[in-house]
């Protein structure tokens, strides 16, 4: 992966947590910068959920100045436009009655698409307990949305 496209699933990941575009490109750029200080360019692939590690924490200090919790969504691929838009109200719905935690994993295993392995090192769990809870999720998702797919 180029530093182009890991800069920009960073930044998508700090937009999930901001909703703001200029807080999640300010975000995204301090935490490469915090990176580069003690680790060069090579080293990103192998510390990839330490650069997520500094994200969400510079994202918790940006919510901590503003007391304000953050709203998750995660947009789903479909074909149709009009399906699209009422599965996306739908799933968005669903999502925001997750816990922030399930939301964080859902987005980064579905949208920044990170393997299981990089989200347990992220989210300090073990692999099995990641896979265990996508399950649940996915689970629970599909039951409140009546069984249709929106994740493949």
């Amino acid at each position: 992966m180029d530093l182009e496209e890991r800069y920009d699933k960073l930044y998508r990941y700090c937009y999930m947590k901001t909703r703001h575009p200029q807080t999640a490109e300010d975000i995204t750029q301090e935490t490469f910068l915090r990176f580069l200080r003690t680790h060069n360019v090579g080293e990103m692939e192998r510390h990839t959920a330490y650069l997520y590690t500094i994200a969400r924490n510079l994202c918790v200090d940006f919510y901590r100045a503003r007391q304000e919790l953050p709203l998750d969504q995660v947009p789903p691929p479909v074909q149709d436009e009009e399906e699209a838009h009422t599965l996306r109200i739908a799933l968005e719905q669903v999502l925001d009655q997750l816990p922030e935690e399930d939301r964080e994993l859902i987005f980064l295993r579905y949208t920044n698409q990170l393997p299981v392995g990089k989200i347990a090192d992220l989210l300090g769990v073990s692999r099995f307990a990641v896979y265990r809870r996508e399950k649940q999720i996915l689970k629970q998702l599909r039951s409140q949305l009546d069984g249709r797919e929106f994740y493949a």
